[in-house]
């Protein structure tokens, strides 16, 4: 990995830390060792380096292609694992990365909403988490992100927000018989997102406030 990864991840824990209530909850339910397929919802652009520290494997992350386009800005995202890819769009490259990695056992993290949810609520879900999920048999781990969005204003620091987050027990998606159909895709995807809901707080529920709080809790 690059020498980034390894100093982003120290920062990362050093500024949280010391500047916010921050916790893990359910480090337990990670798997030893991959491959495994890490999915969450988004409510703040810090979320990927505060997973990449609550998740005790090598974790690497699918990343808007716009990130990419500031050499600034590539080295530093790349070098904290992460690759580009199109929201919305599931082409041969991202599968080719997607191998790659989980090939090496690694854990790959997807944020399903295709970017940051707006009003911390979270919103329907992209396919591409699922068909991931079931063209590999990766296990699945839902993790539930609360509170990064109090990191805001000039000061917000002083402010030492709660930051919590809850992994869940992994899970195998439901096996499907050759290419799925739109239907299959749609239904995978939900399965995926009410287990992310389930482990948050009500209010960034959004599109799956029905039926989380069973999903959270059968794992």
């Amino acid at each position: 990995m690059h020498w980034f990864y390894y100093a982003g991840r120290f920062l990362a824990v050093l500024l949280l830390t010391l500047f916010t209530c921050f916790r893990v909850m359910g480090r337990e339910n990670v798997p030893r060792q991959g491959p495994l397929l890490v999915v969450a919802n988004h409510p703040h652009l810090t979320d990927p380096p505060i997973l990449a520290v609550s998740v005790p494997l090598k974790t690497v992350f699918l990343a808007k292609e716009g990130l990419f386009r500031n050499w600034f800005t590539r080295y530093f995202v790349a070098g904290f694992g992460a690759f580009p890819v199109q929201p919305g769009s599931f082409n041969r490259k991202l599968f080719e990365s997607a191998t790659h990695w989980l090939g090496k056992e690694a854990a790959l993290v997807l944020f399903p909403e295709g970017g940051r949810s707006d009003a911390v609520r979270m919103k329907k879900g992209l396919p591409g988490s699922a068909v991931i999920a079931a063209r590999f048999g990766a296990p699945v781990l839902p993790v539930g992100i609360a509170g990064t969005e109090q990191i805001k204003g000039r000061f917000w620091w002083l402010r030492r927000p709660r930051i919590t987050v809850t992994i869940g027990k992994p899970f195998i998606l439901s096996p499907r018989n050759g290419r799925l159909t739109k239907e299959e895709r749609a239904e995978l995807t939900k399965e995926i997102m009410e287990q992310i809901a389930g482990l948050v707080p009500q209010k960034y529920r959004g599109e799956y406030a029905g039926k989380a709080d069973q999903a959270g809790k059968s794992g």
